[in-house]
C-alpha cells in the first residue's frame, strides 16, 4: 500500500497524468471543432437548399386557363384553300381573343379588351398554330382548349402577387383578378406539370421560357471540353510523371500547371476572347469556342488528378512488368494505365463539374446572346445552363426569379450527380496497396 501510494505521489506520475488529460482534452476539444464545422457546412447547405427550392419550386407548374376556341375560317383561311403558307399566317391571335370575348360578351370598352386580352399568353397563338398546321380539319369546329395563362396571372395564381396589394403597385389590375376568380370558380384554371420549361428554349416571356436550349448548348459545351481536355490532359500527366526526365524544364512546366490551377477562370474568358474570338475568327457565342476555353481551364486539373494517379500505383508492378520483358511504354499503357484510370477518372469528373458551372469564361466569349433555337451542332449559337441563370436573374419580371431558382436545382442536380459519380468511380474501382 505504502508503494502504490508513494508512486501515486510520485511528482513525475503527477506530471504525466496532468499531460495525458490535456492532450484528451486538446483531441475533444478538436473533434468538436471538427463536428461543429461539419455541422455549420451542412446547416449552410440546408439553408442554400431550402432558399432556391422555396423559390423556385413553383416554377414546375404552369398555369392554364380552359377556353372554348371556335377557330374561325374567316380569321384562319378566308379563301378556304388549306394552304399551308396561308395557315402558317392566319390570325390566332385573333381567334384567341374572340374566345376570351366570347367567354366575357360583357367586356365592351377597348381598355377593358385590353386587360382581358392579357389573361392569356401570347405563345397560345402559337400552339393554335401548331395544332391547325397538323390537322387542318378543326377549322370551323369549337374545341375546349387549355391555352397557357399570362405571366401575371401565373404569378397570382402562385401566390406571388398578393391580393391584398394595392391595384397601383401591383401588374395585374382587379378587373383581371376578377375575371379570374370567375374562371377559377367555374374549374377553367388548372396548374399542371409545366413541361415547356425543359422542352422549349428561351423567350422574352416568361411563362414561355423554357431550358431545354441552355441543356443542349451545356452538352455540346462539356462534348467539346471532355473531347479535347481527357486526352490530352492523360497524355501530358503519363509523359510527365512516366517518362519525362527530371530537370530544370520539367520543373517549371509542373510550376506553371500547378499556378494554371488557381487562376481565375475569367482570365481563361480573356485568352478565348483575345486568341479564339478575335485572332482565329472563331463563331461568337457557339459551344465550340467555349468548350475550347473551358478544356484549358480544366486541363490543370486533369493533370494533377491523372498525375497523383499514376504515382499511386506500387513500383513493383512496373518492375515485374519490366522483369518480364515488357517495354517502358508497354509498361505503362498496359499495366500502370489500366490502374491508375480510375483515379484519372474521378479528378476528369470533378473538372467537368467545375467546368459545366462555370459563367464568366463564357460571358467573355459572347455565350450571354440571347437564343431563341435550340442548337443543332457545336457551331451553333448557344447558351448554357449557368449563363441562363445570369440572364433571368437580371430580367425584370417577377415570373422569372422562379425560373432562375428552377434552373439553379437543375444546375445543382447536374453537379450533384457529376460528384456522385466521381464518389462511386472511386469506391468501386479503387485499390488498395
Amino acid at each position: 500500500m505504502n508503494k502504490s501510494q508513494n508512486i501515486q505521489e510520485n511528482p513525475t506520475t503527477r506530471k504525466i497524468r496532468a499531460g495525458l488529460k490535456k492532450r484528451y482534452a486538446a483531441e475533444r476539444r478538436f473533434r468538436f471543432y471538427g463536428m461543429a464545422g461539419i455541422a455549420i457546412a451542412v446547416f449552410a447547405l440546408v439553408v442554400l437548399f431550402v432558399s432556391i427550392g422555396s423559390k423556385g419550386y413553383t416554377a414546375f407548374v404552369q398555369t392554364h386557363i380552359q377556353l372554348d376556341v371556335f377557330f374561325d375560317e374567316a380569321l384562319i383561311d378566308p379563301a378556304g384553300e388549306r394552304k399551308a403558307e396561308v395557315l402558317s399566317r392566319a390570325d390566332y391571335a385573333g381567334v384567341v381573343k374572340a374566345s376570351l370575348r366570347a367567354r366575357f360578351p360583357e367586356v365592351k370598352s377597348r381598355r377593358d379588351k385590353r386587360q382581358l386580352y392579357g389573361l392569356i399568353s401570347p405563345g397560345a397563338a402559337f400552339d393554335l398554330r401548331e395544332m391547325i398546321m397538323a390537322d387542318p380539319s378543326l377549322i370551323g369546329t369549337t374545341q375546349k382548349m387549355t391555352l397557357v395563362a399570362s405571366d401575371d396571372v401565373d404569378m397570382l395564381i402562385k401566390g406571388h402577387i398578393s391580393r391584398e396589394t394595392e391595384e397601383s403597385a401591383r401588374p395585374i389590375k382587379d378587373t383581371q383578378v376578377a375575371w379570374v376568380d370567375q374562371l377559377s370558380e367555374a374549374g377553367a384554371v388548372s396548374t399542371p406539370f409545366n413541361i415547356r420549361f425543359f422542352t422549349a428554349g428561351d423567350s422574352r416571356e416568361p411563362e414561355l421560357a423554357g431550358i431545354w436550349g441552355a441543356i443542349v448548348g451545356s452538352f455540346y459545351t462539356m462534348l467539346v471540353t471532355l473531347a479535347l481536355s481527357f486526352p490530352l490532359g492523360v497524355a501530358a500527366a503519363i509523359y510527365l510523371e512516366e517518362f519525362a526526365h527530371k530537370s530544370r524544364l520539367a520543373a517549371l512546366i509542373e510550376v506553371n500547371i500547378n499556378n494554371l490551377a488557381a487562376v481565375p477562370s475569367i482570365v481563361f474568358g480573356l485568352l478565348g476572347l483575345a486568341v479564339f474570338l478575335n485572332f482565329f475568327q472563331m463563331p461568337r457565342s457557339a459551344p465550340i469556342v467555349g468548350g475550347v476555353v473551358l478544356a484549358l481551364m480544366t486541363f490543370p486539373t486533369i493533370i494533377i488528378a491523372g498525375r497523383a494517379a499514376l504515382k499511386s500505383v506500387p513500383p513493383s508492378i512496373r518492375e515485374a512488368a519490366a522483369g518480364l520483358g515488357a517495354s517502358r511504354t508497354q509498361v505503362v499503357f498496359h499495366h500502370v494505365l489500366p490502374l491508375a484510370m480510375p483515379g484519372i477518372m474521378t479528378g476528369t469528373i470533378i473538372g467537368m463539374a467545375r467546368a459545366v458551372g462555370e459563367t464568366a469564361p463564357l460571358l467573355m466569349i459572347g455565350m450571354v446572346a440571347f437564343i431563341v433555337d435550340i442548337p443543332q451542332g457545336i457551331t451553333d449559337p448557344a447558351s448554357v445552363l449557368p449563363v441562363q441563370v445570369y440572364l433571368w436573374a437580371d430580367a425584370p419580371e417577377r415570373a422569372f426569379v422562379e425560373r432562375t431558382s428552377a434552373t439553379t436545382m437543375v444546375l445543382l442536380g447536374f453537379l450533384i450527380v457529376m460528384n456522385a459519380a466521381a464518389v462511386l468511380l472511386r469506391k468501386k474501382f479503387e485499390r488498395r496497396w
